[in-house]
């Protein structure tokens, strides 16, 4: 029964790990730009919105980048206040302007302090819900508002972090296929989990992957356990598999 799973799910993997998945997903924000840096900043920023109809992800995340004039690092680099006016006008869902304005403060100050968004994740060992959790708090070691905090999810207060953990796999997978960019090679694709949502959640749970019924942290981590029995090397690609399955095959 694994090895026929396993092959199911290898077959699809294959299927929608593919250029083609770039055009219908928010990760063509960050397939934009070459530079490292702005890979980064413009897939975090991407990936933080990432919830709700993904044309509405994918046209704020553009428009975003807009406003940043199209040169993410520059910008949050070399901004002051007076710079961060024209973010007055941007909205995705509960993510507004005073979080917008505070996540360019919060970028400023992992590249300037902390030695970029690489470093920070790969500075805790091996165990990367971990570091989101030192990550988050890192990020916000800036004045903030506390409102802001829910725009970044937190492992060790149960939430499966499903917007980071795609962050993190966009960033370290190196699939050789152009979509997912392998831009952290200090950190290993076997320690990524998968981004746990409904659809990714619902297919794993019609696959006997996942019993928990809540989309949480102790559901991550069963799922994960699951997926690298599969693939102990490359879990994560198998995101692929469940998304595709629940999201364009209504499996």
């Amino acid at each position: 029964m694994i090895s026929y799973l396993k092959a199911f799910l290898d077959e699809k993997a294959d299927q929608y790990n593919h250029p083609d998945f770039i055009a219908s997903d928010p990760i063509q924000i960050p397939h934009r730009f070459t530079r490292k840096e702005d890979i980064e900043i413009s897939g975090f920023l991407t990936a933080t919105i990432a919830w709700g109809n993904r044309k509405s992800i994918i046209n704020n995340a553009g428009r975003l980048m807009d406003l940043l004039g199209n040169s993410p690092y520059d910008f949050v680099m070399e901004h002051q206040e007076k710079h961060l006016q024209p973010l007055e006008s941007f909205l995705h869902r509960t993510f507004n302007s005073t979080d917008a304005k505070t996540f360019m403060r919060g970028l400023k100050h992992i590249y300037t302090n902390h030695g970029g968004m690489e470093y920070v994740f790969s500075g805790h060992g091996t165990d990367l819900q971990k570091a989101i959790s030192r990550f988050k708090n890192t990020f916000f070691e800036i004045p903030h508002l506390p409102r802001t905090e829910k725009h970044i999810s937190d492992p060790s207060k149960g939430s499966a972090a499903k917007r980071i953990n795609m962050y993190l796999r966009w960033m370290v997978r190196n699939d050789n296929r152009g979509v997912d960019f392998g831009l952290w090679p200090s950190i290993s694709p076997s320690n990524l989990s998968c981004p746990l949502d409904v659809h990714s959640g619902n297919i794993a749970r019609k696959l006997k992957l996942l019993q928990r019924k809540q989309n949480d942290a102790k559901a991550l981590n069963e799922l994960d356990s699951a997926l690298r029995k599969l693939d102990p090397i490359d879990p994560v690609k198998y995101d692929f598999a469940l998304f595709g399955l629940g999201v364009f095959e209504d499996f």
